[in-house]
Protein backbone atom coordinates (compact mmCIF):
# COMPACT_ATOMS: atom_id res chain seq x y z
CA UNK A 1 0.00 0.00 0.00
CA UNK A 2 1.39 3.41 -1.01
CA UNK A 3 2.31 5.76 1.82
CA UNK A 4 0.16 8.90 1.55
CA UNK A 5 1.01 12.24 3.15
CA UNK A 6 -1.43 15.18 3.28
CA UNK A 7 -0.51 18.85 3.09
CA UNK A 8 -1.58 21.52 5.57
CA UNK A 9 -2.58 24.97 4.35
CA UNK A 10 -3.09 27.58 7.08
CA UNK A 11 -4.44 25.05 9.53
CA UNK A 12 -6.53 23.04 7.07
CA UNK A 13 -5.73 19.49 5.98
CA UNK A 14 -5.43 18.91 2.22
CA UNK A 15 -5.54 15.19 1.39
CA UNK A 16 -5.74 15.13 -2.40
CA UNK A 17 -5.48 14.84 -5.30
CA UNK A 18 -2.34 12.74 -4.80
CA UNK A 19 0.93 12.65 -6.74
CA UNK A 20 3.62 10.00 -6.20
CA UNK A 21 7.30 10.59 -5.48
CA UNK A 22 10.26 8.29 -4.84
CA UNK A 23 11.89 8.42 -1.42
CA UNK A 24 15.62 8.22 -0.68
CA UNK A 25 15.23 4.68 0.62
CA UNK A 26 13.21 1.84 -0.81
CA UNK A 27 9.87 3.47 0.08
CA UNK A 28 8.07 5.93 -2.19
CA UNK A 29 5.14 8.05 -1.09
CA UNK A 30 2.24 10.10 -2.44
CA UNK A 31 1.45 13.65 -1.37
CA UNK A 32 -1.22 16.22 -1.98
CA UNK A 33 -0.48 17.52 -5.47
CA UNK A 34 2.09 20.35 -5.11
CA UNK A 35 0.72 22.00 -8.28
CA UNK A 36 -2.58 22.50 -6.46
CA UNK A 37 -1.16 23.30 -3.01
CA UNK A 38 1.80 25.59 -3.68
CA UNK A 39 -0.16 28.41 -5.37
CA UNK A 40 -2.27 28.66 -2.20
CA UNK A 41 0.86 29.19 -0.14
CA UNK A 42 2.32 32.09 -2.09
CA UNK A 43 -0.06 34.83 -0.94
CA UNK A 44 0.15 37.04 2.12
CA UNK A 45 -2.77 37.32 4.53
CA UNK A 46 -2.58 40.72 6.23
CA UNK A 47 -5.49 39.89 8.54
CA UNK A 48 -3.64 36.83 9.86
CA UNK A 49 -0.45 38.87 10.31
CA UNK A 50 -2.40 41.36 12.44
CA UNK A 51 -3.91 38.57 14.52
CA UNK A 52 -0.47 37.11 15.16
CA UNK A 53 1.05 40.47 16.07
CA UNK A 54 -1.79 41.11 18.53
CA UNK A 55 -1.21 37.86 20.44
CA UNK A 56 0.04 38.22 24.00
CA UNK A 57 3.44 36.55 24.28
CA UNK A 58 2.43 34.58 27.35
CA UNK A 59 -0.57 33.24 25.43
CA UNK A 60 1.87 32.04 22.77
CA UNK A 61 4.01 30.26 25.36
CA UNK A 62 0.93 28.67 26.93
CA UNK A 63 -0.11 27.40 23.50
CA UNK A 64 3.32 25.86 22.97
CA UNK A 65 3.31 24.24 26.42
CA UNK A 66 -0.07 22.64 25.74
CA UNK A 67 1.17 21.46 22.34
CA UNK A 68 4.21 19.87 23.97
CA UNK A 69 2.02 18.04 26.49
CA UNK A 70 -0.06 16.61 23.63
CA UNK A 71 3.06 15.14 22.00
CA UNK A 72 3.21 12.43 24.67
CA UNK A 73 1.39 9.28 23.50
CA UNK A 74 0.40 11.14 20.36
CA UNK A 75 -1.50 9.19 17.70
CA UNK A 76 -0.12 11.25 14.80
CA UNK A 77 3.49 10.72 15.92
CA UNK A 78 2.85 7.03 16.57
CA UNK A 79 1.54 6.69 13.03
CA UNK A 80 4.59 8.56 11.70
CA UNK A 81 6.91 6.11 13.51
CA UNK A 82 5.15 3.13 11.95
CA UNK A 83 5.24 4.64 8.46
CA UNK A 84 8.87 5.78 8.68
CA UNK A 85 10.34 2.32 8.04
CA UNK A 86 12.33 2.36 4.81
CA UNK A 87 11.87 6.11 4.49
CA UNK A 88 13.77 7.76 7.34
CA UNK A 89 17.55 7.69 7.74
CA UNK A 90 17.13 5.86 11.06
CA UNK A 91 15.03 2.79 11.96
CA UNK A 92 11.59 3.30 13.58
CA UNK A 93 12.97 2.68 17.07
CA UNK A 94 15.31 5.65 16.79
CA UNK A 95 12.60 7.79 15.21
CA UNK A 96 10.51 7.02 18.30
CA UNK A 97 13.44 7.93 20.57
CA UNK A 98 13.78 11.28 18.82
CA UNK A 99 10.07 11.89 19.22
CA UNK A 100 10.42 11.41 22.98
CA UNK A 101 12.64 14.50 22.99
CA UNK A 102 10.03 16.72 21.31
CA UNK A 103 7.84 17.64 24.33
CA UNK A 104 10.82 19.18 26.14
CA UNK A 105 11.34 21.72 23.35
CA UNK A 106 7.82 23.10 23.94
CA UNK A 107 8.02 23.26 27.74
CA UNK A 108 7.64 26.73 29.23
CA UNK A 109 11.19 26.90 30.59
CA UNK A 110 12.57 26.00 27.14
CA UNK A 111 10.49 28.51 25.19
CA UNK A 112 11.27 31.25 27.73
CA UNK A 113 14.94 30.73 26.87
CA UNK A 114 14.17 31.26 23.18
CA UNK A 115 12.31 34.44 24.12
CA UNK A 116 15.29 35.62 26.16
CA UNK A 117 17.62 34.96 23.20
CA UNK A 118 15.67 37.59 21.24
CA UNK A 119 14.62 39.83 24.12
CA UNK A 120 11.21 39.82 25.78
CA UNK A 121 11.19 43.61 25.81
CA UNK A 122 11.51 43.91 22.01
CA UNK A 123 8.95 41.15 21.42
CA UNK A 124 6.34 42.76 23.66
CA UNK A 125 6.99 46.48 23.37
CA UNK A 126 9.11 49.30 22.02
CA UNK A 127 12.03 49.83 24.44
CA UNK A 128 13.68 53.20 23.89
CA UNK A 129 17.33 54.18 23.89
CA UNK A 130 18.79 57.68 23.62
CA UNK A 131 21.65 57.84 21.15
CA UNK A 132 24.77 60.00 21.32
CA UNK A 133 23.47 62.38 18.64
CA UNK A 134 20.36 63.14 20.69
CA UNK A 135 17.74 61.04 18.90
CA UNK A 136 15.64 58.47 20.72
CA UNK A 137 15.26 55.10 19.01
CA UNK A 138 12.56 52.58 19.88
CA UNK A 139 12.99 48.98 18.65
CA UNK A 140 10.46 46.18 18.11
CA UNK A 141 10.94 42.67 16.70
CA UNK A 142 8.16 41.74 14.25
CA UNK A 143 7.40 38.26 13.00
CA UNK A 144 7.94 37.59 9.30
CA UNK A 145 6.67 35.21 6.65
CA UNK A 146 9.23 32.53 5.84
CA UNK A 147 9.63 29.39 3.75
CA UNK A 148 11.50 26.71 5.71
CA UNK A 149 13.28 24.08 3.64
CA UNK A 150 14.03 21.69 6.49
CA UNK A 151 16.34 18.68 6.69
CA UNK A 152 15.10 15.20 7.54
CA UNK A 153 17.99 13.86 9.61
CA UNK A 154 16.33 14.92 12.89
CA UNK A 155 12.67 15.58 13.81
CA UNK A 156 13.93 18.16 16.30
CA UNK A 157 14.37 20.53 13.34
CA UNK A 158 10.60 20.51 12.76
CA UNK A 159 9.96 21.28 16.43
CA UNK A 160 12.51 24.09 16.55
CA UNK A 161 10.93 25.59 13.43
CA UNK A 162 7.52 25.64 15.10
CA UNK A 163 8.83 27.13 18.35
CA UNK A 164 10.78 29.92 16.65
CA UNK A 165 7.87 30.75 14.36
CA UNK A 166 5.40 30.93 17.24
CA UNK A 167 7.63 32.89 19.62
CA UNK A 168 8.29 35.52 16.95
CA UNK A 169 4.60 35.45 15.93
CA UNK A 170 5.56 34.83 12.33
CA UNK A 171 4.13 32.63 9.60
CA UNK A 172 5.87 29.54 8.22
CA UNK A 173 5.48 27.48 5.09
CA UNK A 174 7.48 24.30 5.66
CA UNK A 175 8.80 22.24 2.75
CA UNK A 176 9.28 18.74 4.11
CA UNK A 177 12.23 16.55 3.06
CA UNK A 178 11.87 13.26 1.20
CA UNK A 179 13.48 11.32 4.07
CA UNK A 180 10.95 12.71 6.56
CA UNK A 181 7.72 14.03 5.04
CA UNK A 182 5.86 12.83 8.16
CA UNK A 183 7.01 14.65 11.31
CA UNK A 184 5.96 18.21 10.48
CA UNK A 185 2.57 17.04 9.24
CA UNK A 186 2.07 15.11 12.49
CA UNK A 187 2.90 18.23 14.52
CA UNK A 188 0.59 20.40 12.41
CA UNK A 189 -2.25 17.87 12.76
CA UNK A 190 -1.78 17.96 16.53
CA UNK A 191 -2.10 21.76 16.41
CA UNK A 192 -5.32 21.44 14.41
CA UNK A 193 -6.73 18.94 16.92
CA UNK A 194 -5.74 21.19 19.82
CA UNK A 195 -6.74 24.63 18.61
CA UNK A 196 -8.46 24.71 15.20
CA UNK A 197 -8.74 28.25 13.92
CA UNK A 198 -6.19 29.69 16.37
CA UNK A 199 -3.84 32.19 14.68
CA UNK A 200 -0.79 30.09 15.62
CA UNK A 201 -2.41 27.02 14.06
CA UNK A 202 -3.22 28.93 10.88
CA UNK A 203 0.31 30.37 10.80
CA UNK A 204 1.78 26.98 9.83
CA UNK A 205 1.51 25.37 6.39
CA UNK A 206 3.24 22.15 5.38
CA UNK A 207 3.80 20.65 1.94
CA UNK A 208 6.17 18.44 -0.01
CA UNK A 209 7.43 19.17 -3.49
CA UNK A 210 10.57 18.10 -5.28
CA UNK A 211 13.31 20.64 -4.67
CA UNK A 212 14.41 22.46 -7.79
CA UNK A 213 10.97 22.44 -9.44
CA UNK A 214 11.38 25.93 -10.84
CA UNK A 215 7.82 26.23 -12.13
CA UNK A 216 6.50 25.76 -8.60
CA UNK A 217 9.21 27.53 -6.66
CA UNK A 218 9.00 30.72 -8.73
CA UNK A 219 5.48 31.10 -7.29
CA UNK A 220 6.86 31.03 -3.73
CA UNK A 221 10.36 32.42 -3.69
CA UNK A 222 9.84 36.13 -4.24
CA UNK A 223 9.56 39.09 -1.83
CA UNK A 224 5.90 39.72 -2.59
CA UNK A 225 5.13 36.38 -0.93
CA UNK A 226 7.88 35.88 1.67
CA UNK A 227 10.48 37.77 3.65
CA UNK A 228 12.96 34.95 4.27
CA UNK A 229 13.95 31.49 3.07
CA UNK A 230 15.33 29.26 5.81
CA UNK A 231 17.35 26.45 4.25
CA UNK A 232 18.68 23.44 6.14
CA UNK A 233 20.61 20.40 5.06
CA UNK A 234 22.78 19.44 2.14
CA UNK A 235 24.41 21.48 -0.58
CA UNK A 236 21.62 20.74 -3.03
CA UNK A 237 18.98 22.26 -0.72
CA UNK A 238 20.91 25.49 -0.40
CA UNK A 239 21.79 25.70 -4.11
CA UNK A 240 18.16 25.22 -5.09
CA UNK A 241 17.10 28.38 -3.27
CA UNK A 242 20.08 30.66 -3.90
CA UNK A 243 18.98 31.21 -7.50
CA UNK A 244 15.77 32.88 -6.31
CA UNK A 245 17.32 35.46 -3.98
CA UNK A 246 16.71 39.12 -4.72
CA UNK A 247 16.39 42.32 -2.70
CA UNK A 248 13.66 41.87 -0.11
CA UNK A 249 14.06 38.09 0.12
CA UNK A 250 16.73 37.05 2.63
CA UNK A 251 18.39 33.64 2.93
CA UNK A 252 18.95 32.18 6.40
CA UNK A 253 21.12 29.15 5.70
CA UNK A 254 22.06 26.30 8.00
CA UNK A 255 24.83 25.27 5.64
CA UNK A 256 26.05 21.69 5.19
CA UNK A 257 28.38 20.98 8.12
CA UNK A 258 30.63 18.29 9.57
CA UNK A 259 31.86 17.95 13.15
CA UNK A 260 35.06 16.66 14.72
CA UNK A 261 36.79 15.83 18.00
CA UNK A 262 40.13 16.86 19.53
CA UNK A 263 41.66 14.80 22.31
CA UNK A 264 44.59 16.05 24.36
CA UNK A 265 47.22 13.68 25.81
CA UNK A 266 45.24 13.60 29.07
CA UNK A 267 42.61 11.46 27.30
CA UNK A 268 45.07 8.56 27.23
CA UNK A 269 45.81 8.47 30.94
CA UNK A 270 44.68 5.08 32.34
CA UNK A 271 42.18 6.64 34.75
CA UNK A 272 40.47 8.60 31.93
CA UNK A 273 40.59 6.23 28.98
CA UNK A 274 37.40 4.24 29.56
CA UNK A 275 35.34 7.38 30.17
CA UNK A 276 36.83 9.06 27.09
CA UNK A 277 35.97 6.02 24.95
CA UNK A 278 32.36 5.97 26.19
CA UNK A 279 31.92 9.70 25.60
CA UNK A 280 33.50 9.54 22.15
CA UNK A 281 31.28 6.59 21.18
CA UNK A 282 28.24 8.68 22.13
CA UNK A 283 29.40 11.64 20.01
CA UNK A 284 29.96 9.29 17.07
CA UNK A 285 27.02 6.92 17.41
CA UNK A 286 24.09 8.86 18.84
CA UNK A 287 21.08 8.53 16.52
CA UNK A 288 23.29 6.61 14.10
CA UNK A 289 25.56 9.51 13.17
CA UNK A 290 23.02 11.17 10.86
CA UNK A 291 23.48 14.64 12.36
CA UNK A 292 25.90 17.36 11.37
CA UNK A 293 26.84 17.50 15.08
CA UNK A 294 28.04 13.89 15.22
CA UNK A 295 31.78 13.32 15.50
CA UNK A 296 33.44 11.84 12.45
CA UNK A 297 37.17 12.63 12.47
CA UNK A 298 38.97 12.49 15.83
CA UNK A 299 42.31 14.31 16.13
CA UNK A 300 44.18 12.73 19.03
CA UNK A 301 47.51 13.75 20.58
CA UNK A 302 48.99 10.25 20.76
CA UNK A 303 50.98 7.68 18.81
CA UNK A 304 49.53 5.02 16.53
CA UNK A 305 49.54 2.30 19.18
CA UNK A 306 47.52 4.44 21.59
CA UNK A 307 45.12 5.41 18.79
CA UNK A 308 44.54 1.73 17.96
CA UNK A 309 43.87 0.93 21.61
CA UNK A 310 41.35 3.79 21.78
CA UNK A 311 39.75 2.58 18.54
CA UNK A 312 39.12 -0.87 20.02
CA UNK A 313 37.59 0.68 23.14
CA UNK A 314 35.38 3.06 21.17
CA UNK A 315 34.22 0.26 18.89
CA UNK A 316 33.25 -1.82 21.93
CA UNK A 317 31.39 1.14 23.47
CA UNK A 318 29.51 1.72 20.20
CA UNK A 319 28.08 -1.79 20.48
CA UNK A 320 26.98 -1.09 24.07
CA UNK A 321 25.03 2.11 23.36
CA UNK A 322 21.34 1.73 24.30
CA UNK A 323 19.10 0.82 21.35
CA UNK A 324 17.06 3.94 22.12
CA UNK A 325 20.18 5.96 21.25
CA UNK A 326 22.03 3.99 18.57
CA UNK A 327 21.73 0.81 16.51
CA UNK A 328 23.52 -0.96 13.69
CA UNK A 329 22.95 1.04 10.52
CA UNK A 330 19.83 0.18 8.56
CA UNK A 331 21.29 1.58 5.35
CA UNK A 332 25.00 1.87 4.59
CA UNK A 333 26.44 3.50 1.52
CA UNK A 334 27.90 0.79 -0.71
CA UNK A 335 30.83 3.09 -1.52
CA UNK A 336 31.62 3.40 2.18
CA UNK A 337 31.67 -0.39 2.50
CA UNK A 338 34.05 -0.56 -0.47
CA UNK A 339 36.29 2.15 1.02
CA UNK A 340 36.58 0.21 4.29
CA UNK A 341 37.53 -2.94 2.40
CA UNK A 342 40.19 -1.03 0.46
CA UNK A 343 41.71 0.36 3.67
CA UNK A 344 42.09 -3.15 5.10
CA UNK A 345 44.06 -4.17 2.02
CA UNK A 346 46.46 -1.23 2.33
CA UNK A 347 49.16 -0.61 4.89
CA UNK A 348 48.44 2.91 6.11
CA UNK A 349 45.31 2.35 8.22
CA UNK A 350 43.90 0.03 10.84
CA UNK A 351 40.18 -0.71 10.67
CA UNK A 352 38.41 -1.96 13.79
CA UNK A 353 34.98 -3.49 13.07
CA UNK A 354 32.80 -2.64 10.10
CA UNK A 355 32.28 -6.22 8.96
CA UNK A 356 28.48 -6.19 9.32
CA UNK A 357 27.45 -2.52 9.17
CA UNK A 358 27.65 -2.39 12.97
CA UNK A 359 30.03 0.59 12.95
CA UNK A 360 33.79 0.90 12.65
CA UNK A 361 36.75 2.95 13.81
CA UNK A 362 39.54 3.72 11.35
CA UNK A 363 43.00 4.65 12.62
CA UNK A 364 45.19 6.66 10.27
CA UNK A 365 48.89 5.80 10.59
CA UNK A 366 49.78 9.25 9.24
CA UNK A 367 48.46 12.60 10.48
CA UNK A 368 45.83 12.91 7.75
CA UNK A 369 42.14 11.90 7.69
CA UNK A 370 40.98 9.30 5.18
CA UNK A 371 40.15 10.67 1.74
CA UNK A 372 36.46 9.87 2.20
CA UNK A 373 36.15 11.58 5.61
CA UNK A 374 33.22 13.64 4.35
CA UNK A 375 31.24 10.43 3.72
CA UNK A 376 31.69 8.81 7.14
CA UNK A 377 28.30 7.60 8.35
CA UNK A 378 26.59 4.66 10.01
CA UNK A 379 28.75 4.93 13.17
CA UNK A 380 32.10 5.04 11.36
CA UNK A 381 34.82 7.30 12.80
CA UNK A 382 38.42 8.06 11.89
CA UNK A 383 41.09 8.60 14.58
CA UNK A 384 44.04 10.70 13.34
CA UNK A 385 47.16 10.94 15.56
CA UNK A 386 48.62 14.48 15.70
CA UNK A 387 51.60 16.07 17.44
CA UNK A 388 49.63 18.83 19.19
CA UNK A 389 45.98 19.77 19.59
CA UNK A 390 46.58 22.94 17.59
CA UNK A 391 47.72 20.80 14.65
CA UNK A 392 44.10 19.77 14.20
CA UNK A 393 43.18 23.34 13.27
CA UNK A 394 44.74 22.96 9.82
CA UNK A 395 42.08 20.37 8.99
CA UNK A 396 39.15 22.51 10.19
CA UNK A 397 37.34 25.40 8.53
CA UNK A 398 33.95 27.12 8.27
CA UNK A 399 32.31 23.83 7.32
CA UNK A 400 33.20 22.48 10.78
CA UNK A 401 30.26 23.07 13.06
CA UNK A 402 31.00 21.33 16.37
CA UNK A 403 34.24 20.18 17.96
CA UNK A 404 34.07 17.97 21.04
CA UNK A 405 37.16 18.48 23.20
CA UNK A 406 38.82 16.67 26.10
CA UNK A 407 39.92 17.75 28.67
CA UNK A 408 38.14 20.93 29.80
CA UNK A 409 41.37 22.92 30.08
CA UNK A 410 42.11 22.17 26.43
CA UNK A 411 38.60 23.23 25.42
CA UNK A 412 39.08 26.57 27.16
CA UNK A 413 42.30 27.07 25.22
CA UNK A 414 40.98 25.98 21.84
CA UNK A 415 37.82 28.09 22.00
CA UNK A 416 40.09 31.11 21.50
CA UNK A 417 41.81 29.54 18.48
CA UNK A 418 39.35 27.35 16.55
CA UNK A 419 36.89 30.19 15.73
CA UNK A 420 39.72 31.90 13.85
CA UNK A 421 39.59 29.11 11.23
CA UNK A 422 35.77 29.02 11.17
CA UNK A 423 34.70 26.55 13.88
CA UNK A 424 31.37 27.60 15.37
CA UNK A 425 30.96 25.48 18.51
CA UNK A 426 33.21 23.78 21.04
CA UNK A 427 31.65 21.41 23.53
CA UNK A 428 32.50 18.95 26.28
CA UNK A 429 33.27 15.48 24.94
CA UNK A 430 30.11 13.36 24.96
CA UNK A 431 27.71 16.28 24.54
CA UNK A 432 28.17 17.08 20.84
CA UNK A 433 24.72 15.96 19.67
CA UNK A 434 22.86 17.90 22.37
CA UNK A 435 22.06 21.19 20.63
CA UNK A 436 20.18 23.87 22.54
CA UNK A 437 17.67 25.85 20.41
CA UNK A 438 18.21 29.07 22.37
CA UNK A 439 21.96 29.15 21.75
CA UNK A 440 23.66 30.26 18.51
CA UNK A 441 23.94 27.65 15.77
CA UNK A 442 26.23 27.60 12.75
CA UNK A 443 27.74 30.90 13.84
CA UNK A 444 24.57 32.97 14.12
CA UNK A 445 21.50 33.38 16.34
CA UNK A 446 18.59 31.73 14.48
CA UNK A 447 15.72 33.19 16.49
CA UNK A 448 17.03 36.74 16.04
CA UNK A 449 17.35 36.19 12.29
CA UNK A 450 13.69 35.19 12.05
CA UNK A 451 12.31 38.62 12.90
CA UNK A 452 12.22 42.00 11.22
CA UNK A 453 13.96 44.57 13.40
CA UNK A 454 11.98 47.82 13.16
CA UNK A 455 12.93 51.18 14.64
CA UNK A 456 10.78 54.20 15.48
CA UNK A 457 12.82 57.35 16.05
CA UNK A 458 12.13 60.84 17.39
CA UNK A 459 13.93 63.88 18.76
CA UNK A 460 13.57 65.24 22.28
CA UNK A 461 11.05 68.08 22.56
CA UNK A 462 12.44 71.37 21.31
CA UNK A 463 15.26 69.83 19.29
CA UNK A 464 16.20 71.17 15.87
CA UNK A 465 16.14 68.39 13.20
CA UNK A 466 19.01 70.16 11.44
CA UNK A 467 21.23 69.20 14.39
CA UNK A 468 20.68 65.57 13.45
CA UNK A 469 20.77 65.93 9.68
CA UNK A 470 23.93 68.05 9.54
CA UNK A 471 25.52 68.79 12.93
CA UNK A 472 28.36 70.97 11.52
CA UNK A 473 25.80 73.70 10.73
CA UNK A 474 26.04 74.82 14.38
CA UNK A 475 29.75 75.53 13.93
CA UNK A 476 29.13 77.41 10.70
CA UNK A 477 26.08 79.32 12.03
CA UNK A 478 26.55 79.70 15.81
Amino acid sequence: MTLTVPAVVRGELVEGPLVGFGGRGETGFAVADPAAVVPRLGTRNLALSRELAALDLDEVLDYLAELGARLVDNKHLDEAVERSAGLADTPPGLVHSNYRLLPGLFAREATEEVVAAIGRDVLTGWPERRMADGRVGAVHAFGVRSVHVIAGNSPLIAAMTLVRTAVTRGEAVVKTPSNDPLTMVALARTMIDMAPGHPLTRAVSVAYWKGGDEALERRLYHPAAFDKIVAWGGMASVKHVVRYLEPGLELVAFDPKRSATILGPEAFEPAALDDVARRLALDVGAFNQVGCVNARVVYAVCDTAAAEDLARRVYAELQELPPTVSTAAGRVDTELRADLRALRAGGFHTVVGGEADEGAVIVSHLDEPVGFAGSLAGRVANIVPVETAEDAARHLDATTQTVGVYPAALRHRLREVLPLVGVQRTVELGCAVSVHPALPQDGFEPARRLVRWVTDEHLPAGSDPLDIVFPPHREENP
